[in-house]
């Protein structure tokens, strides 16, 4: 079902996007807020930082491969229509000059 030039693998991958995004930001968020809040040193926010950096870098490699994995789905089904649609062509064109001769 299409919607305004966006296909449904479109949509797929745009709502994976934005939940990578909105889970980043809420991840930046809370770290931001939880160094705030937290009674410690510079040093210990610094290594928290990090942390959360090296989480996030991790989210984010994985929601890519989740994306890479969608799109590498929909081109195989892509695939596969084409080639139905083209057998089903060749059949319609060979039926054709058969008729015609």
């Amino acid at each position: 079902m299409e919607k305004e030039g966006c296909s449904m693998t479109e949509n797929r991958a745009c709502s994976l996007g934005a939940v990578g995004v909105a889970f980043v930001t809420g991840g930046l968020l809370g770290a931001a807020a939880a160094l705030l809040l937290a009674p410690q040193s510079g040093r210990q926010s610094q290594e928290q930082l990090r942390g959360y950096a090296r989480r996030a870098e991790e989210s984010i490699h994985g929601l890519g491969d989740k994306a890479t994995e969608v799109v590498e789905q929909a081109l195989d089904k892509g695939r596969e229509v084409i080639k139905d649609k083209q057998a089903v062509l060749s059949e319609a064109v060979e039926a054709g000059r058969a008729s015609g001769a």
